[in-house]
């Protein structure tokens, strides 16, 4: 049986947090060259047109450079700049040698979550939007990566501007406290040494992190998380909300039932299948907390692809909690028989079709495949007046032409689920109606 945790109390948003839409269009000023770097990159470097990089590796060549700067107005560098912020704030998705516009790109303008959640994807990878100083050890560079988090909670805790001296000395204490995590402690000559020790280790000589203190403060204010300058740092309105984003989905995810949250998402699916709709959902956004939006849809979607149809269903729920990210998987899949209906309906709603309406998406053919995919799913994981009442929900409207359709709709369930069907149904006739069924669709007539 599941215990849960104690549940931490959610943080609150800062007091005097501006409104999400005053947010969204501070964020919205703020990206105004990769927005238009990335719509440039829509119309001229599309599929069937000019290729973007030279390298495969999202790296603009000199000439799509000196082009998009002339077209622009713009010096080759910017555009490098506004172009490589573009990809980190998801405006732009490189495939090979060509560009296609990201989701928030196409919402940019009319929806104020996309453009936040553009902008959270930058400010999580403010460490690659400025690079490191040169001559640093990588593993002392990622520790101050690592260490970070902390620092930004202090500076959200502060709520006004904090010497960096003091920052620093935070920033000391959060890289001792990693290095003691994997055991790299420092004995000097002479002191006790643990059994097996090696006489007189040399003691070590961490890098000095005043100049990747710095390096961090200048790379969270260059994606405007911060102001830096005077000896002091101050989080943006931006930032302070951004840190509570984070600190508020670590506290969701605190509050999943022991265990299911570091689960696969199979399992996880499994484990939420007898919970209420509210109660999945909340569960859902917790799993998702705890992974990077990428592989969560990712996982769910294979998922969704194995032999259960009850996860079927409750993938595509959970991808309904993930929203817009998740909308270049989902069209991905359409293509494949056994997602394609679940992936109509979940783009109909998500295009803003009331979900008593989108199955208005689907073909008769469609919909009479979901009808047995979910039957297949109750029969497995249901009760047998579950399965009965299951009829009613056939787009057909008696149970003759359903059992016709059915038969010609080829699910690789048919057979189990009118048997199934054939022993839960009270009424005899009809029971023996969906056995002939069964029995012609096994033996091929």
């Amino acid at each position: 049986m599941n215990q849960r945790r104690p549940r931490r109390p959610a943080p609150r948003p800062p007091e005097g947090t501006p409104a999400p839409a005053e947010l969204a269009r501070t964020a919205r000023t703020r990206l105004t060259g990769p927005v238009r770097v990335a719509r440039w990159a829509d119309g001229a470097l599309g599929p069937g047109k000019d290729a973007a990089t030279a390298d495969g590796k999202a790296t603009l060549s000199d000439a799509t450079a000196a082009r998009a700067g002339a077209d622009l107005g713009l010096s080759p560098d910017q555009i490098r700049a506004d172009w490589d912020t573009a990809r980190l704030a998801g405006l732009v998705e490189v495939h090979g040698d060509s560009a296609r516009p990201g989701w928030r790109l196409r919402a940019w303008d009319r929806d104020d979550s996309a453009v936040l959640r553009g902008w959270v994807a930058l400010f999580d990878a403010w460490s690659l939007a400025h690079p490191e100083p040169r001559g640093h050890e990588p593993a002392a560079v990622a520790e101050v990566v690592s260490a970070m988090p902390q620092v930004l909670s202090f500076l959200q805790l502060s709520a006004g501007p904090v010497p960096v001296d003091q920052l620093l000395d935070l920033l000391r204490q959060r890289v001792t406290e990693l290095r003691t995590e994997r055991c790299e402690l420092t004995y000097e000559p002479g002191a006790a040494r643990p059994t097996g020790t090696p006489p007189d280790p040399a003691p070590a000589d961490p890098a000095p992190l005043e100049p990747l203190l710095d390096w961090a403060l200048g790379a969270l204010a260059s994606v405007g998380a911060l102001t830096y300058g005077g000896g002091q740092a101050t989080l943006t309105p931006l930032g302070s909300w951004a840190v509570w984003v984070k600190l508020e989905q670590i506290c969701v995810a605190a509050q999943s039932p022991a265990g299911n949250i570091e689960r696969p998402a199979e399992d996880m699916l499994r484990g939420c299948a007898q919970l209420r709709p509210n109660a999945a959902r909340a569960e859902y956004r917790a799993w998702l907390a705890a992974r990077p939006v990428g592989s969560a849809v990712t996982e769910l979607i294979g998922a969704a692809r194995g032999e259960d149809a009850l996860l079927r269903g409750l993938a595509f729920e959970a991808l309904r909690v993930v929203g817009a990210p998740a909308e270049p998987d989902v069209r991905a899949v359409l293509d494949e028989p056994a997602l394609r209906p679940y992936a109509l309906l979940w783009l109909a709603e998500h295009d803003g079709v009331d979900p008593e309406d989108a199955h208005e998406a689907l073909t008769r053919e469609e919909a009479t495949w979901l009808w047995v995919d979910t039957a297949a799913a109750v029969a497995d994981h249901g009760e047998a007046p579950m399965l009965v009442r299951h009829l009613e929900a056939a787009v057909q409207p008696t149970v003759p032409q359903l059992l016709d359709e059915v038969r010609a709709v080829g699910h690789p369930r048919t057979v189990q689920v009118l048997v199934a069907l054939a022993a839960a149904h009270p009424d005899p006739a009809l029971a023996k109606a969906v056995r002939r069924a069964a029995f012609q669709v096994h033996t091929g007539g």
